[in-house]
């Protein structure tokens, strides 16, 4: 759980440093710069490495896993833009519940009534964050409810991926293949940073490296049932940074909803977790956790 709560910590002041940016710059020049710097970050890494490391390397996965993250990210700093910081963080805690209809969808597994009534609740959470009917729906909630599902199975991908290669190694070959998706609408969209931007950016790929660093440790070391708590932390971490740089008070609501969404997901990892230690098949979408971030 620390390791999570430091993850929320670091990525609550780069989402900050990403609002602030943001105002000004479009979202496929900003994302694309903060990987791009990030691989300045990770070259240590890189030179560390041994063609064994490499060898053991799953390319495929990492370039479909770097395909979907760059669709994430595109359109969480789009989001970014648009809501709230809390609103984002919030809706970000549906990616679990995401992952879980997939795994029903696309995989067949089978789902008890008790977890099948905690996915329910998880996107009861997003609709109290969201209040369709009463307030006009924000494009900017919407493209996070498209991140939320792609990092999902992102962060499913990423936990094959752990059992065979290093935290470092999957965070490193996340950078270059999100760098080179999102090169071409960067260029696209592309004008001269400020220097105060190439400080900030650069600085938001320092954060958001080391964020995604901790996120993998601590997803490879717990249970994500056990460290689903955690997000709560992260959500007072937004929402104090929001209030403190933006002036942004979160609704009530916002509080509520994500109530909601973090007991469905505990939930729903506390029956994966019985349900692996009776040995039963099951693709554990709960193992996935997004930090929902870039």
């Amino acid at each position: 759980m620390f390791w999570m709560v430091v993850a929320g910590l670091i990525f609550a002041s780069f989402m900050a440093i990403v609002r602030y940016v943001g105002s000004e710059m479009h979202p496929a020049q900003t994302s694309f710069m903060r990987y791009a710097l990030g691989l300045v970050f990770m070259l240590p890494f890189f030179l560390r490495m041994r063609m064994t490391e490499i060898k053991k390397a799953n390319f495929k996965l990492h370039i479909f896993r770097g395909l979907l993250h760059a669709f994430g990210v595109l359109s969480w700093f789009y989001a970014m833009s648009r809501i709230p910081i809390a609103e984002v963080t919030a809706l970000g805690f549906t990616a679990p519940v995401f992952a879980t209809i997939g795994a029903i969808l696309m995989l067949g597994e089978k789902v008890r009534i008790r977890r099948l009534a905690a996915v329910c609740f998880g996107l009861l959470g997003a609709v109290i964050i969201l209040k369709p009917g009463f307030v006009e729906l924000d494009n900017g909630a919407i493209a996070m409810l498209i991140a939320a599902p792609i990092f999902a199975v992102a962060d499913l991908v990423a936990k094959l991926l752990l059992r065979q290669e290093s935290g470092p190694a999957v965070v490193g070959y996340l950078s270059v293949v999100v760098t080179i998706v999102l090169a071409g609408p960067a260029i696209y969209f592309w004008r001269t940073p400020t220097n105060e931007e190439w400080v900030l950016l650069t600085i938001t790929a320092g954060l958001a490296t080391l964020g995604h660093l901790c996120f993998t440790h601590a997803f490879k070391i717990a249970e994500m049932s056990a460290i689903q708590p955690a997000k709560f932390v992260q959500l007072m971490w937004s929402a104090l940074v929001g209030y403190l740089v933006f002036a942004e008070v979160p609704e009530t609501t916002t509080w509520i909803g994500a109530a909601v969404i973090v007991g469905s997901i505990w939930y729903i990892g506390h029956r994966e977790a019985l349900a692996r230690r009776r040995g039963e098949d099951s693709v554990a979408p709960s193992q996935t956790s997004s930090t929902s971030t870039g």
